[in-house]
């Protein structure tokens, strides 16, 4: 017991001289004499909200259900009602003026309504200004006075050990507060196919903490909330966030195109490992080393080579693929990047634009009814979800935060019916939206092998 007291007083005193954040807890003791994080909390809490999702499911069909002659002896309807769902996940308002609430992607997937809660009662409607799924981060705005804004940190300057805060709304049981250290940084292959540069923290965070914050001491926000390992279902220890600085940049974008704008530099990269160092007699431990070069794209034009070792971007160092990855993708379509490379034993820098990757951008259709707007929309073909199960239009692309996405549509939806009027063409659904245009339209949609009606306006 003593070694144990010995112990803590030796960790409090650690605590109170380590820096100006830390002092500060234990001097606004509120006159109990106990540590406590509670000021901190008190400053930013205002401005972490719930968020409430309603989306629609189809029902999951038993295989009987598909034969004709199944559904016409048990005389079984045509279409299935969808399910509403209701889910929970967290947000943080980063702008008091404008409304905005960065959350993340996942939170508010298919959603056809957000209503977001604050921590005095009221609950508004949202609105989806941009999504990025890449990254995970879903921009939403709302209309109300007098509302608080967390203020941003920089999460380049955080260091392992740090001390943060995780609020969030897990389980859908309100507002929660836990606390811990950066465990790691830089973490990625948590999704290959997104951009990864997560946080590593050891407070708690469980279902329904996403998109909610982590904060340092000083109350700045410096992530947001976004995964966990949990073989369990709960939390082990071991959470994710997506780096503010990250989600800033993605911001940026989603305010001024309603989408992240990637463009591409046209090159294959892999991790420099000790052993290709040692193998190809580079003088360098980390970075990402070109393994292709693709004729006629800017890396080319610029003079980037297979074997060049990318060791910085605009004098950011890179530490691997990954990183590297993140740097080109989130940058501004039509900006130039210079790139410090390692090419046989001389460390060079090579200035290259970075240009749109046309075969990813979407062909929004322009149909001149504005629900439609923002969705690129075509013939069924073989190959397509649905093909020789139903008839109708395939919605090809949607984009994020366009009239097309807030209406509920979805890439890989095919829509069968305007009201009652079947439509199998473009033309006819342009024209049997028309007729019905100045009301409520109910769209029937057939959406993951079941079909759900869709109400627009």
């Amino acid at each position: 017991m003593t070694f144990l007291r010995a112990f803590v007083l030796k960790l409090l005193v650690l605590i109170m001289t380590s820096g100006p954040g830390i002092s500060q807890i234990f001097e606004e003791q509120d006159g109990r004499g106990i540590p406590t994080i509670a000021p901190i909390i008190q400053g930013v809490t205002d401005a972490v909200v719930n968020i409430s999702v309603v989306s629609e499911q189809p029902l999951q069909l038993n295989p009987l259900f598909n034969d004709p002659f199944f559904r016409d002896f048990f005389d079984l309807p045509q279409q299935l009602q969808p399910q509403p769902h209701i889910s929970a996940g967290s947000g943080v308002i980063v702008d008091a003026e404008k409304g905005y609430v960065l959350s993340n992607a996942h939170v508010i997937e298919a959603a056809t309504e957000i209503v977001v809660v604050l921590t005095d009662g009221r609950r508004l409607e949202a609105e989806v200004v941009g999504v990025d799924p890449g990254t995970d981060i879903a921009l939403l705005e709302i209309e109300a006075e007098r509302l608080s804004a967390l203020p941003l940190g920089n999460s380049d300057a955080l260091l392992v050990g740090d001390f943060v805060i995780a609020l969030g709304n897990p389980f859908g049981l309100g507002q929660t507060v836990t606390s811990g250290i950066v465990s790691a940084l830089g973490r990625s292959g948590i999704n290959p196919d997104g951009y990864e540069d997560f946080i590593q923290t050891d407070a708690s965070i469980n279902p329904g903490n996403s998109g909610g914050a982590l904060v340092t001491l000083d109350g700045k926000l410096v992530g947001i909330n976004t995964a966990i390992i949990a073989p369990t279902g709960g939390n082990v220890g071991i959470g994710f966030a997506v780096p503010i600085n990250m989600a800033s940049e993605v911001v940026a974008q989603l305010v001024q195109f309603g989408e992240v704008r990637r463009g591409r530099l046209g090159v294959m990269i892999q991790d420099l490992t000790p052993e290709l160092s040692e193998a190809l007699e580079i003088d360098a431990m980390s970075g990402a080393i070109i393994s292709y070069v693709e004729g006629g794209t800017p890396a080319a034009e610029a003079g980037l080579a297979a074997g060049d070792v990318v060791v910085a971007v605009n004098g950011e160092a890179i530490q691997g693929s990954s990183d590297l990855r993140n740097k080109v993708g989130l940058a501004p379509l039509d900006s130039v990047l210079e790139f410090t490379v390692l090419r046989a034993g001389e460390e060079i820098v090579i200035t290259a634009g970075i240009e749109g990757d046309e075969a990813t951008k979407p062909e929004v259709a322009s149909s001149g009814i504005e629900v439609f707007e923002g969705a690129d929309l075509g013939e069924l073909t073989e190959g397509m979800p649905g093909f020789g199960d139903v008839e109708g239009v395939a919605v090809l692309t949607v984009l994020p935060g366009s009239p097309a996405f807030r209406a509920g549509l979805r890439a890989g939806d095919v829509i069968m019916r305007v009201k009652n009027e079947e439509v199998t063409s473009v033309r006819e659904l342009r024209e049997a939206a028309a007729r019905n245009s100045g009301s409520p339209t109910a769209l029937a949609v057939y959406r993951n092998g079941g079909a759900l009606y869709i109400i627009v306006r």
